[in-house]
């Protein structure tokens, strides 16, 4: 059960008139130990007196989680095809994201590793596959008809 379904649980036993001691001990006795901690029973018990009968989270001021969204993934990428060499530090500056983001997002989100000073990806495409198979095959092949040559 996850924290806004216990929410729920806890407006319902405040809105029936339990006290917080009460909906703890049933919420133990249903749920164990993914029953909220006595402290959030009071601290949602609390909010529902004061008014506020909604059982989500307030919304948080200053900057957003998640920084790593498409278009910066897609700036970042671009980027590095234009300049392979281009430093992680200088990504961050010119996305106004952190280098450890920049770091994670090459190495996560674009499947990329530095390599002898230039960002490479990590893994080949399907092209690059087919290619790699294609010329080992031919050079298979020469070795099996001449194998004096090698």
């Amino acid at each position: 059960m996850d924290e806004k379904e216990f929410r729920v649980l806890i407006k319902h036993y405040f809105m029936k008139g339990k006290t917080p001691q009460e909906t703890k001990e049933k919420l133990d006795k249903h749920y164990g130990d993914s029953a909220p901690s006595i402290r959030t029973v009071y601290k949602w018990f609390q909010n529902f007196r004061s008014g506020h009968m909604g059982t989500s989270d307030a919304e948080r001021s200053g900057r957003p989680v998640e920084v790593t969204t498409p278009e910066i993934i897609d700036k970042i990428h671009d980027m590095v095809m234009d300049d392979r060499r281009v430093k992680v530090r200088e990504i961050a500056s010119a996305v106004g994201i952190s280098n450890e983001r920049v770091h994670n997002i090459l190495h996560q989100h674009l499947d990329m590793t530095k390599l002898s000073a230039r960002w490479v990806p990590r893994l080949l495409t399907l092209d690059q596959k087919r290619n790699r198979v294609k010329c080992c095959k031919d050079g298979l092949q020469l070795f099996q008809k001449n194998p004096q040559d090698f």
